[in-house]
């Protein structure tokens, strides 16, 4: 079942941990870069989870609060975090489509800042 690209309509930054040059010092340090390259955007759906799903969730010790459903990409990973209208959201797990496992993924997220 493919996903109707109107549903994909909120561009967001995946970010990958790595190592960033401080530009005072020149050092190497922990940061984030965007991921795949510098400025890439990829388009998304955005969905809050519903008030069943977030108490479910609360019952489970679960942290999600959304879900975040992308074209499929390889190459994510839940030590990623994505970046929307300022806003931060921890990658909690990686959810290939039930058909294929090729055409979208869904992206279970945490808001709230993530560190490397």
């Amino acid at each position: 079942m493919a996903i109707k690209a109107g549903k994909l309509r909120h561009r967001v930054t995946i970010q990958a941990p790595g190592l960033t040059q401080d530009p005072v010092s020149g050092e190497m340090v922990p940061g984030w870069a965007d991921w795949p390259v510098a400025g890439a955007k990829h388009w998304a759906s955005i969905e809050p989870l519903s008030a069943r799903d977030f108490i479910a969730a609360q019952a489970n010790q679960s942290e999600i609060t959304a879900r975040i459903v992308i074209r499929y990409r390889e190459g994510i990973l839940p030590t990623m975090r994505i970046l929307h209208r300022g806003k931060v959201y921890a990658i909690q797990g990686v959810l290939p489509d039930a058909d294929s496992g090729l055409e979208y993924l869904t992206l279970p997220v945490s808001e709230g800042v993530k560190d490397g």
